[in-house]
């Protein structure tokens, strides 16, 4: 069994010959390859369900046999077991080559209904590369994934550490980056070809609980945590500039930047210094957060309004000609916000949080993970607290300030509720979530308000229509102010879990 530890990026197929004349691979002797590969599965997709990959790939005249399993992926750096052994043809897979381990995998699965699914065909370009941190091979994919009639084109840059440290893979990637625009493409072959074949739909990655236990040290509890937050981040970059209607791509993805905000303060929190890529990444939400306010605006604010208005039967209460202006001005802002996640610097910073997360956790003198949680729980609460006090009386301003310390309470709450094995912690989370769902509402009816202020195109139609829609939504957000003071209260008296340890 070979343990495969690959770095893998995507570019365009006009970027291929800046790739190809990089400053790091110029001079250096190449291979060129013709590869067809073809996967295997069946009916039920059963090997997918598992997490394992099978396929059949010819190169020249040799045709080798490859299963992988699940791979475990830190944001753009994917490590997964693999099996493999050469076939005297490519006519039916040998699966009386595969040792035990692999044949594990396919435990409970009928051979013989594994058939052919899809088709890859491409040539490969390698370079073998030297770096003080390690060896690795530098491989070009350009070609195309085949499905029946349907076709995707395939252009790709795989870095496979042959020996060495991930290290070496990171300070390869980046040296490349610095030339060619780089951007994401964390699924696999085998992935983009089930989504092309019909075999799973494309859907948005919501985030999960980290799975951390008592066990655990703080620097492990951290790790982990990061790691959730990176890969919930990263899995739903294609989605969103690939399924632009869907809006829940953009929303998940944002969680996923938060978290690994919220994880930046943890670290202080361990008496590390502020990552590198704090700032990026702060950047990098402020910049989204234009994108995710009219997908709320248009895909979720106007809608509820408007069905609370009496209007006449089969009228739209909103003026066509003013939601199309609104919907082309959004529609920019998003594709906006799509090529921002098609940058270089975007690449980067994954690259950069990957590389911290590649390192095992630090070793640390015993320390109780409970008190450590314990006091950062408790830290968030009396902020959230100091910030409702006087509920009533707070503005808008400062009720979503509010809203934020009660997102961050949250996050924590989720993160080491684990830790603890108490029957009030679903409860005050559920009433922590009320709370900042009813001001996350409230908030996204002013952010309306404020998107039609600053709305570029102006006349006098506009004017009395965006006046309208103003006054609704200046009328609905009014509602909120005394529903999330009752929501406040229930939570203030919750019993605070982590103070009965």
């Amino acid at each position: 069994m070979n343990r495969e530890i690959e770095l893998k990026l995507a570019l365009l197929p006009r970027h291929v010959s800046q790739l190809r004349h990089h400053p790091l691979l110029k001079g250096l002797p190449s291979q060129r390859r013709r590869l067809l590969s073809i996967y295997f599965d069946t009916p039920k997709f059963e090997l997918m369900q598992r997490g394992a990959a099978f396929r059949l790939r010819r190169a020249g005249q040799q045709w080798h046999q490859t299963l992988k399993a699940e791979a475990q992926s830190v944001g753009a750096l994917t490590s997964r077991p693999e099996w493999e052994a050469p076939l005297t043809t490519g006519d039916r897979p040998d699966f009386s080559l595969l040792p035990d381990a692999a044949t594990s995998l396919l435990a409970g699965v009928t051979l013989k209904h594994i058939a052919p699914l899809f088709t890859t065909e491409f040539q490969r370009t390698t370079w073998q590369i030297e770096t003080p941190t390690g060896h690795a091979e530098v491989a070009l994919d350009n070609g195309r994934i085949i499905a029946g009639e349907l076709q995707q084109s395939l252009c790709e840059v795989e870095i496979e550490l042959k020996s060495g440290t991930p290290d070496c893979l990171f300070d390869i990637a980046t040296q490349l980056l610095r030339d060619v625009p780089l951007h994401l493409e964390p699924r696999s072959k085998a992935e983009r070809g089930y989504l092309l074949s019909g075999a799973i739909g494309a859907k948005p990655l919501k985030s999960m609980h980290p799975d951390i236990h008592p066990h655990h040290n703080p620097s492990e509890v951290w790790h982990i945590f990061m790691h959730h937050a990176l890969v919930h981040t990263v899995a739903n970059v294609p989605g969103f500039v690939e399924h632009e209607p869907d809006i829940e791509y953009l929303h998940q993805l944002r969680v996923g930047l938060r978290r690994l905000r919220t994880g930046t303060l943890l670290a202080k929190s361990l008496g590390q210094t502020p990552p590198s890529w704090d700032r990026s990444l702060r950047e990098l939400m402020h910049e989204l957060n234009t994108a995710r306010d009219w997908d709320v605006f248009l895909g979720e604010s106007l809608p509820t309004l408007a069905a609370k208005l009496p209007q006449f039967p089969k009228q739209n209460p909103w003026d066509e000609t003013a939601l199309t202006a609104l919907s082309r001005h959004a529609n920019l802002v998003h594709r906006q916000a799509q090529a921002r996640l098609l940058t270089s610097s975007f690449t980067q910073l994954v690259l950069d949080i990957g590389r911290a997360l590649s390192a095992p956790p630090v070793p640390q003198a015993k320390q109780d993970v409970q008190a450590w949680a314990s006091k950062i729980l408790e830290r968030r609460w009396l902020t959230l607290c100091s910030l409702c006090h006087n509920f009533s009386q707070l503005d808008p301003d400062q009720r979503h300030q509010a809203r934020i310390a009660a997102k961050k309470m949250r996050y924590n709450v989720e993160t080491f509720a684990a830790l603890y094995e108490d029957k009030h912690t679903k409860s005050f989370l559920t009433a922590l979530a009320a709370l900042q769902d009813q001001l996350g509402r409230e908030r996204d009816l002013r952010i309306g308000m404020q998107l039609l202020r600053s709305f570029p195109q102006q006349n006098r139609l506009f004017s009395f229509e965006f006046g309208r829609i103003y006054g609704a939504l200046e009328l609905e957000a009014a509602g909120f102010s005394s529903l999330s003071g009752d929501i406040w209260k229930h939570l203030a008296k919750s019993t605070l879990f982590w103070r009965s340890k």
